[in-house]
C-alpha cells in the first residue's frame, strides 16, 4: 500500500486546477471569494474544473463569512446543484453562537449529500470544545477528514493540539484523517509526518503572487517533493 501523503490545493478556477494537478496535487478544494476565507463556487465553475481535471475535488458549502449556516435550505439546494455539476466530495462546517457544532444543520446537509465524502473544515479551530465537537459528529455518514491548523492563529500555535490529536487516532471521534492547513509551512512537515499525519492543505503557499495570482505549478511541485521525501 502506498504511503504517499495527500496534498490538497485550493483552486478558484480551471487554470488553478490544471496547475495544481501538474505540480502533483492529489485533490482540490474548490472555493470562491478568499476575502471571506472561501465560499461556495458557482455550479458552472465546478463543472468547468471537473471537465478540466480528473483528480478528486471537494466543493466548499458555505454561503457567507463566519461559521453560521445561514439559509440552510438554500445550502441544501446548492449542494444538490453541485452534485448535478459533477461534485462528489464536499467541505462544510457550522457552529452555533456558543461555539458548539450546529449539529442539526450539519446533519441536514449530510442527509442531502447521500453518502458523499466530506471534510469538516476549520470551524473546528473556533469551536468552544474540539473534543466535544468531534464526538458529536462521530458516526456521521461520509465524514472522513478534519481540516485544521490546531488553532485559530495557525499551525505555529496549533502544533501541540495537532500532535495530541494525531496520537488519539482510532479513538471514538478521532478516526478521521487530519488534514493540516492554515499557516502551514514546509518546515512544519517533518514533525507532522513523524506524528503520523499524512494530509496537507495549501492555499496561499501555492500562489507566490498572492490571491490575485494563479496557482503556481512550481510551488505545488516543491510541496510534492517535500512530502514525498518525508513520507
Amino acid at each position: 500500500m502506498s504511503k504517499r501523503a495527500v496534498l490538497e490545493v485550493i483552486a478558484l478556477d480551471a487554470e488553478d486546477a490544471l496547475a495544481a494537478r501538474a505540480g502533483g496535487a492529489d485533490r482540490l478544494e474548490l472555493v470562491t471569494d478568499m476575502a471571506a476565507d472561501g465560499l461556495t463556487p458557482s455550479a458552472a465553475t465546478v463543472a468547468g474544473i471537473r471537465a478540466a481535471v480528473d483528480i478528486p475535488l471537494r466543493v466548499m458549502l458555505r454561503l457567507a463569512d463566519g461559521f453560521a449556516v445561514g439559509d440552510l435550505e438554500r445550502l441544501v439546494g446548492i449542494a444538490r446543484e453541485m452534485r448535478e455539476a459533477g461534485a462528489e466530495e464536499f467541505v462544510l462546517g457550522f457552529l452555533d453562537a456558543d461555539g458548539s457544532v450546529d449539529l442539526a444543520a450539519v446533519e441536514r446537509i449530510v442527509e442531502g449529500l447521500d453518502g458523499c465524502r466530506w471534510t469538516f473544515h476549520r470551524a473546528i479551530d473556533r469551536a468552544a470544545d474540539r473534543d466535544a465537537l468531534r464526538k458529536q459528529l462521530d458516526g456521521l455518514r461520509g465524514l472522513d477528514t478534519y481540516l485544521t491548523a490546531g488553532s485559530v492563529a495557525g499551525v505555529d500555535d496549533g502544533l501541540p493540539t495537532l500532535l495530541a490529536e494525531a496520537a488519539r487516532r482510532g479513538e471514538p471521534g478521532y478516526e478521521q484523517r487530519i488534514l493540516v492547513g492554515g499557516g502551514l509551512r514546509l518546515e512544519h512537515v517533518p514533525l507532522l509526518v513523524a506524528a503520523g499525519i499524512d494530509a496537507f492543505h495549501i492555499g496561499g503557499a501555492a500562489r507566490p503572487g498572492g490571491w490575485d495570482g494563479p496557482v503556481s505549478e512550481r510551488a505545488v511541485a516543491e510541496w510534492r517533493a517535500v512530502l514525498d521525501g518525508g513520507s
